[in-house]
């Protein structure tokens, strides 16, 4: 069969309105908060340096803290470090070893690298940080050490003589070793308190937004007379420490920054109308997919009961290709205060789109947004702890 086409183009000039290609709904924004915390390290390991085997100079140690995060990068901190430090001489090919015990007391600047490079980010696991202060170590004990001076004290000094080959003596003895009354020069007793310089590192590894594993090594360095020996040059100990820190209060909260007003510009358009040729009529579209996800109080977590409705929205998104999903979360305004809700809904909304992408659902097609309790969906208070989906 024949068709017949007419074909008539005219220019037409129409002035509109549009709006930017993609709508933007605006972002939420983590904003750091000051608070204080606690750091319970109740396992550690001290060396102390000297010229005796290593493993002879590891000692058990433990620290707590307590300290607070005045910005997102500077805090400051008092911890106490106690318990033991051992020393050692080699003298004649024998390990002369002593300990004692101590506690110091520090107060240092804290500095959280991570912040400093990445930003604010309540959602990383790991924290990398750094410290340097200033303190006093007092120590006592000291009784092994004066054990060990007596035993020193009671070397005796003695020569041999160095023969030739041929038998003949060649003169002069030489001195292998003199005790004298020396002993260990640099020898304390009682209880005695020294200046302490320390720097270190730390890190965090988070397990939810109260508490974390935390990781510490540290130099420390106090003056030559520590150990009781005579070195010419400061005494230095190391330590190694784990623990759990708790976080008093909360660390950060949420600030929705709006999309900026949509760009408007004016457009031409050139209509071209074919005539007897009838248009494959359009499939129809499908219907937009609400799934209202409901929360506990004061939680964000997707409960069983409500998983099969992030379900439903990935088959819809699956079936219909070229249709995105906006997310966005509600506190309700009887519990809590603004902070705290703006903080709950950002994470609920959080919580469904990462529901969405582990279900394979590209990032491009999903948008989020949160409201706080400033915005009410529902009458029943209970009912806004919720995030509300829409698929179209």
């Amino acid at each position: 069969m024949k068709m017949k086409k007419a074909i008539l183009s005219c220019l037409m000039l129409v002035a509109g309105l549009t709006a930017s290609a993609q709508e933007q709904k605006g972002t939420t924004e983590y904003v750091f908060e000051p608070h204080w915390y606690v750091n319970i390290q109740p396992v550690g390991v001290q060396y102390t340096l000297g010229e005796i085997d290593f493993g002879d100079l590891l000692s058990y140690n433990v620290q707590a803290t307590v300290g607070r995060e005045f910005n997102k990068v500077i805090g400051a901190r008092l911890a106490i470090n106690a318990w033991q430090s051992k020393a050692g001489s080699r003298i004649f090919g024998y390990d002369y070893k002593w300990k004692w015990n101590y506690i110091a007391p520090t107060v240092d600047i804290t500095f959280n690298i991570s912040n400093l490079i990445s930003g604010v980010n309540p959602n990383r696991v790991f924290t990398f940080g750094a410290f340097a202060g200033i303190g006093a170590n007092i120590a006592w004990g000291n009784d092994q050490a004066q054990d060990v001076n007596k035993e020193l004290k009671a070397l005796t000094s003695y020569t041999y003589d160095v023969y030739a080959p041929n038998g003949e003596n060649e003169g002069t003895p030489t001195i292998v070793y003199v005790a004298g009354e020396d002993g260990l020069a640099y020898l304390w007793d009682g209880t005695k308190t020294r200046l302490l310089l320390q720097a270190g590192l730390t890190g965090d590894i988070k397990i939810n937004d109260k508490f974390a594993v935390t990781l510490e090594v540290s130099a420390n360095t106090l003056n030559d007379k520590y150990n009781s020996k005579k070195a010419k040059n400061w005494d230095w100990y190391f330590n190694a420490l784990a623990g759990l820190k708790i976080n008093l209060g909360p660390t950060y909260s949420t600030k929705f920054i709006p999309a900026p007003e949509p760009e408007i510009r004016y457009v031409e358009k050139i209509v071209e109308k074919v005539v007897e040729v009838p248009a494959p009529a359009p499939e129809p579209a499908a219907e937009p997919l609400r799934r209202d996800i409901f929360f506990l109080i004061n939680k964000a977590d997707i409960r069983t009961s409500e998983a099969q409705k992030v379900n439903d929205i990935v088959a819809y998104l699956n079936e219909n290709k070229d249709a995105k999903v906006q997310v966005t979360g509600y506190a309700d305004a009887g519990t809590g205060n603004d902070k705290i809700n703006d903080r709950l809904s950002a994470k609920r909304a959080d919580a469904v789109v990462k529901a969405l992408k582990d279900a394979g659902i590209a990032a491009d097609r999903i948008s989020f947004d949160s409201k706080g309790a400033r915005v009410q969906p529902f009458a029943d208070n209970d009912s806004n702890r919720v995030s509300i989906c829409i698929a179209e």
